[in-house]
């Protein structure tokens, strides 16, 4: 290896800690670089790969003639189009089958498996890292499959979606599934060199070009002869396995710092967030507040901690810790008596039914303290709240009309502007649908989108996983639509229990939550847009920041390892 791509190199271990896959660029440049022969130095003393093809087709037709192996068809030489670089001197380019036996092991009925033998799945094997997770005995998983049998040092290579690169050398014998090829050496190779060959991207590339678009692929036995592989000679083997160890031990090194770097960021930043909405006093608001100040660029160097940063402003926001208080303004138990007023005036024109009173709300409901004139309410005192349904699928007479139709996955649009679907006027009355009006919040009640919200901008009904809230007027409707994102684990709670969970809407209208008066809710409304806004501007940075640092490895890796080459 020269000095300038050791340079370089060393480089790429700086960037790989801080750019997204980093360090799996790092690990495929290592094998990139190993299999050109640009990871260790040649020895002129070393003796060349042709005399080892030579020695293994002298051994192949002695085990032939003692009928210990059958006649091979031979493979066809390597053409120079299929050579993707040119190697150093000394090296030789090969086929699979040159160099290894692949699939050439007995299989085994399981009557004949001993209790005591390892047995090897799949699953077994982590994809990517080929790291062993598992080491099972038979008799600890009985199976009345055939399996194949494997030796000591034999290559185990995982066959079926071998995109998942699960490869592993045998350090003792045992059996396996079908799924996994055992790979016999050569003398030719270093059995842990072959599992680096075929664990390197320029092979990944060649089995992903056949495998694509198959379901449950495999690596077909004359595919995996005629592979193409670089074969250096033996002594360098070892070398380049010993370099790609020890490059490979600073990978997981790296790998580790960045998850305890992760994991102490992630932790840094949960404690924050509790400290600054549990504060109990302003001090001690101020004082986590000034944390986050503090470490900002740090914590919110990932997208997970700005997600929890809107959660957190939201929270803040319904805790009437967002926005300063006016004394001035009317307080909330003012504006409770305007909407009981709108109510009865609903209920004597007949746009609405007599309702039944909610409980009052018992203190051990209240879970913090409101600032002075905010109120703690039911959230069906905000709105009427009515759900829909869906009509008759049978008959074609209720769809394709012109009424909008919304369903629980369509709320998670924030804003509604469209339905996949819609209903007939026929429909509306069949089945007595009430036909929302622009502003209306939506609520989804039902599945994975259970506590998703979102607000109406056209008129549009909803079918029976959905419930929307008519707002009264001294309720602002993006107040409450940010209120309710505050409550969507309580909603997923009360839903939780079925294989699909789901919330009614008399669950819905008994959840407690905080009123502030109606000019604060406007600040707060301005307040968290404008927040928001500078938290989309953050993600917008953070994938610059990304996107910089990729572009940077990128560099560096074109420029260590050369031209992309695929092997054919």
């Amino acid at each position: 290896m020269n000095q300038q791509i050791a340079e370089l190199l060393e480089r790429h271990f700086d960037l790989a800690l801080s750019a997204p896959n980093g360090i799996q660029k790092l690990r495929e440049l290592i094998l990139t670089l190993a299999m050109r022969g640009e990871l260790v130095p040649q020895d002129r003393g070393d003796p060349p790969a042709r005399e080892l093809l030579r020695d293994i087709e002298a051994e192949k037709k002695r085990l032939m003639k003692e009928s210990k192996i059958k006649a091979q068809k031979p493979l066809a030489a390597v053409t120079a189009e299929e050579m993707p670089y040119v190697l150093p001197e000394g090296w030789e380019w090969v086929r699979l089958g040159d160099i290894a036996v692949y699939n050439g092991r007995n299989n085994i009925i399981p009557n004949e498996i001993q209790n005591d033998s390892w047995i090897l799945d799949l699953e077994d094997i982590e994809k990517g890292t080929s790291k062993l997770l598992c080491r099972a005995k038979y008799e600890a998983r009985q199976s009345k499959s055939t399996k194949s049998t494997f030796k000591t040092g034999d290559v185990l290579y995982g066959k079926l979606r071998p995109y998942l690169d699960k490869v592993i050398v045998a350090d003792t014998d045992g059996v396996c599934t079908t799924e996994i090829v055992p790979i016999i050496p050569s003398s030719a190779i270093d059995s842990y060199f072959l599992r680096w060959l075929l664990k390197r991207p320029e092979f990944l590339g060649y089995v992903n070009s056949l495998m694509y678009g198959i379901k449950m692929p495999r690596l077909g036995t004359d595919d995996g002869n005629n592979s193409i592989h670089p074969l250096p000679p033996l002594p360098e083997q070892h070398r380049i396995v010993a370099k790609i160890d020890q490059l490979m031990s600073r990978c997981d090194a790296l790998e580790k710092l960045r998850a305890e770097h992760e994991q102490k960021r992630a932790a840094s930043h949960a404690a924050a967030m509790h400290a600054l909405l549990n504060a109990p006093d302003a001090a001690s608001f101020h004082t986590a507040l000034q944390f986050i100040v503090n470490n900002f660029n740090d914590l919110y160097a990932v997208r997970a901690n700005v997600t929890e940063l809107r959660k957190a402003i939201l929270q803040l926001a319904v805790m009437g810790k967002l926005v300063p208080q006016d004394p001035s303004d009317p307080p909330a138990r003012e504006l409770l008596q305007e909407i009981e007023a709108e109510k009865k005036r609903l209920m004597k024109e007949g746009k609405i039914s007599a309702q039944k009173p909610l409980a009052a709300i018992a203190a051990e409901e209240m879970p913090y303290a409101l600032p002075e004139g905010w109120e703690w309410v039911r959230l069906g005192e905000l709105g009427v709240w009515k759900s829909g349904s869906t009509p008759s699928r049978t008959d074609s007479k209720y769809y394709n009309g012109n009424i909008p139709w919304v369903k629980s996955g369509e709320v998670k649009q924030g804003v509604i502007t469209y339905t996949e679907e819609s209903i007939t006027e026929l429909a509306l009355d069949k089945f007595s649908l009430p036909l929302n009006q622009k502003g209306a919040v939506l609520l989804a009640m039902y599945g994975a989108n259970i506590g998703e919200v979102g607000i109406l901008d056209i008129e549009a009904t909803t079918n029976q996983a959905v419930c929307a809230c008519k707002v009264f007027p001294a309720v602002d409707k993006q107040y409450l639509l940010n209120l309710i994102r505050t409550l969507k684990a309580y909603f997923v709670s009360q839903g939780a229990g079925a294989a699909q969970p789901n919330i009614s809407k008399e669950k819905i209208v008994i959840a407690p939550v905080p009123l502030p008066p109606l000019p604060e809710q406007h600040r707060i409304v301005a307040k968290v847009t404008h927040l928001m806004t500078l938290c989309d501007t953050l993600e917008q940075h953070i994938t610059a920041a990304t996107t910089q640092r990729s572009a940077l490895l990128d560099a560096v890796v074109a420029r260590v390892g050369g031209a992309e080459t695929n092997i054919r």
